[in-house]
């Protein structure tokens, strides 16, 4: 194939994607309710309208992404023409997570599909009724030899790893990407990394207490808190915490009602593994709302913890949960000790109306991504970048972004045959003074 073909041929295989994730989208909604209770309007919100959105983004775009890009060329090489060609890599692996189990799975293998790579996808199989979807569709689109599902457990994804690889991206836990990026390091495999972290959220005495509440919320509950994303903590300044607590719980209560293990529109904890974990968090600590759980549903209310301490499990651990601890400063000093006694985490959050505190924040503290006065929305747009830093991850994705990943840059120079300056050339007897000024000028 040439390269115009080729693209076209990547072009038309999104689109067979898009047909056919659209026509199963109904089914898609279900696997993930039966997985673990994910309500309907998050389910199109963070999952399916997520990746066609993507798709329409990519086949939109994917043309000018792929074509080869012209540069400025260097005086050293006139007459040339410089250019940086994007080639697929190869056969790639994507280990996707279990929390947003269709979006954290096709949109990479989106990606990975439109920079012309062969995808070996393997699923969670902790969401085995949206694994299997997941199949079906891919087996519906593409060609085994060109993109393939593995399902399997933890054992699986072991052996996958000590297969060679051309990239591998993983989304998951820090404790995993460590395993992922030294199987990679084996035969030198480059590697994104999306894990996560704690991330703070901080709200200081000029926010608007009752939004900044119902945005915080929103950012906690959504998917029952399994978000990597969501805010793990909240750092509210002392004169501010009683207010806050008051509209956190009244914000609590309009989005699920009194009783939240009613509502049909809050999810339930993946799994008892993790259920056991989440109450494990809960132990010796004061709850200023929430606690309640039902072993039988996996279901954990939303909860507010009181001031725990540094050194508690709830402290030290990444929550991945419905529990949000609230701390309280005076100082920014207490900021500072709190989210520096942490990695860098993935996301960072502000409610504040102070922007000279804003820009004091954004230079101080290195984290993956935020928001002022929001919580998670940043993923939306996908000109931004979405990524982690040192602990919280290795590399980026997201529009462009996600082909460039996917995409090794070749760099080419068609250097011209009409003129071909002898300076550069041995013997260099008496040159050294002319090359000097020639670098000085250029």
């Amino acid at each position: 194939m040439n390269h115009k073909t080729d693209i076209n041929y990547r072009k038309e295989s999104l689109k067979k994607l898009l047909y056919v994730i659209t026509k199963h989208e109904e089914a898609i909604i279900k696997a993930l309710y039966d997985d673990f209770k994910k309500p309907a309007f998050e389910a199109v919100l963070t999952e399916t309208n997520y990746v066609i959105s993507d798709l329409k983004e990519t086949i939109k775009n994917i043309n000018s992404w792929a074509k080869p890009k012209k540069v400025w060329a260097s005086l050293l090489n006139f007459p040339s023409s410089d250019y940086v060609y994007s080639e697929p890599y190869g056969h790639v692996l994507i280990l996707s997570p279990w929390n947003y189990p269709f979006q954290l799975a096709l949109c990479p293998l989106v990606a990975a599909v439109a920079a012309g790579n062969k995808v070996t996808l393997k699923p969670s199989e902790l969401t085995p009724h949206t694994a299997a979807i997941i199949s079906k569709i891919i087996s519906e689109t593409f060609p085994i030899k060109e993109v393939v599902v593995v399902m399997g457990d933890a054992t699986v994804a072991a052996d996958l790893l000590k297969k060679r690889w051309d990239y591998i991206f993983f989304t998951g836990s820090v404790a995993v990407g460590k395993i992922v990026a030294k199987a990679a390091a084996e035969n030198l495999t480059p590697v994104t990394l999306e894990l996560g972290g704690k991330s703070p959220c901080i709200v200081d005495e000029t926010a608007n207490l009752e939004l900044s509440a119902r945005r915080i919320v929103w950012g906690k509950i959504i998917n029952a808190g399994q978000t990597c994303v969501a805010p793990d903590y909240i750092l509210v300044h002392h004169k501010m915490k009683d207010t806050l607590v008051k509209f956190l719980i009244l914000e609590i209560e309009k989005a699920l009602g009194t009783n939240p293990e009613e509502s049909p529109d809050y999810a339930r904890i993946i799994n008892l593994k993790n259920w056991e974990r989440q109450l494990s968090l809960l132990e010796n600590q004061k709850t200023l709302f929430g606690g309640k759980s039902t072993k039988e549903s996996l279901y954990l209310a939303p909860t507010l913890l009181d001031e725990p301490t540094m050194d508690s499990k709830v402290m030290q651990e990444e929550i991945f949960g419905p529990i949000l601890p609230i701390l309280s400063y005076k100082s920014k000093a207490d900021i500072e000790k709190i989210i520096l006694s942490f990695e860098k985490p993935l996301s960072l959050y502000l409610f504040t109306q102070n922007k000279s505190f804003v820009d004091e924040v954004l230079q101080k503290y290195s984290f993956g991504g935020g928001c002022i006065n929001d919580t998670v929305i940043h993923l939306v747009n996908n000109k931004l970048p979405f990524g982690g830093v040192g602990n919280s991850g290795m590399g980026a994705y997201h529009g462009k972004l996600s082909f460039d990943v996917f995409s090794h840059k070749k760099a080419i120079v068609k250097r011209g045959t009409w003129l071909d300056l002898p300076l550069r050339y041995a013997p260099y007897k008496d040159k050294l003074k002319t090359i000097q000024k020639v670098l000085k000028w250029i």
